[in-house]
């Protein structure tokens, strides 16, 4: 049987995919979450294994090297060798702030350490480990997540958009590494989606109403859903979309930052 290993899989985007790709193309799935969402990730394997399909959720931090290598033994004690099918790195814990204000809101080190190594180096780390325990099936999809605000200079948020370009050079180094081994490494851009922890990003300072601002910058004149991202994620599992490696792919829909940046920086 194939596995989806999720990271951040009991609320938001990574819940949303794992119901998805349990569904189609139909697969057991193993969730990494911190164990503040309880009830989300008991949803989830209700969820999962209403479908028929097998639901391990590993309590843990899944973004450090050591829980990667942890949680990599769990997995491989669940799902055996050549298992994983698809990756999906869901992970959002970054600290907001500034680089160089000279107050209360500036980022001192271990900010920059806790934030690269969730959000970006964890990334590695995963791959690290699931390559070493022969963890890969054939054709695995090891997917990152990213959003526009990498284009954009939204206030207090220059590690979350520093952490998604470092995400985005390991995906093209990975993908050509492992590209001979028949493994894809991609980068999946979505428009925004209103979730915990945008909310939290987001409420920091101006506090936009994401569900106004978001459909005046979308072509369609909404936001994308998590189902729609997810279901997306179900097709970049699938054979179907093999010829993708070492992209950022775009499932903006084409939102656009000019009016995000003017809400969020109104004034220096």
């Amino acid at each position: 049987m194939s596995w989806a290993v999720i990271l951040g899989a009991s609320m938001g985007t990574g819940a949303a995919v794992a119901r998805a790709v349990s569904d189609r193309p139909g697969l057991d799935v193993f969730g990494m979450h911190r164990g503040r969402h309880p009830e989300g990730a008991a949803s989830v394997v209700r969820d999962v294994e209403a479908r028929g399909r097998r639901c391990v959720m590993h309590e843990g931090e899944a973004g450090t090297f050591e829980a990667a290598q942890q949680g990599a033994r769990a997995l491989l004690a669940a799902a055996g060798p050549r298992s994983v099918k698809l990756f999906v790195h869901s992970l959002a814990n970054a600290s907001l702030g500034r680089l160089a204000s000279n107050d209360r809101e500036q980022f001192v080190p271990a900010q920059f350490a806790k934030t690269f190594d969730s959000m970006a180096h964890s990334f590695v780390y995963w791959v690290q480990e699931l390559v070493a325990l022969d963890l890969l099936a054939p054709g695995a999809q090891l997917l990152g997540l990213s959003n526009p605000l990498v284009d954009s200079l939204v206030r207090n948020g220059a590690l979350i958009t520093a952490t998604k370009a470092a995400l985005e050079v390991y995906v093209r180094h990975l993908a050509y590494e492992l590209g001979p081994k028949g493994h894809r490494v991609n980068l999946l851009k979505f428009g925004g989606v209103v979730t915990t922890a945008s909310t939290t990003t987001f409420s920091a300072e101006t506090g936009p109403d994401l569900d106004t601002v978001l459909p005046r910058i979308t072509p369609a004149g909404r936001m994308v859903t998590l189902d729609e991202v997810a279901r997306f994620v179900s097709v970049l599992a699938g054979d179907d979309a093999a010829w993708f490696n070492g992209a950022t792919i775009d499932f903006t829909g084409g939102q656009t930052q000019s009016l995000f940046d003017a809400l969020m920086y109104p004034t220096r």
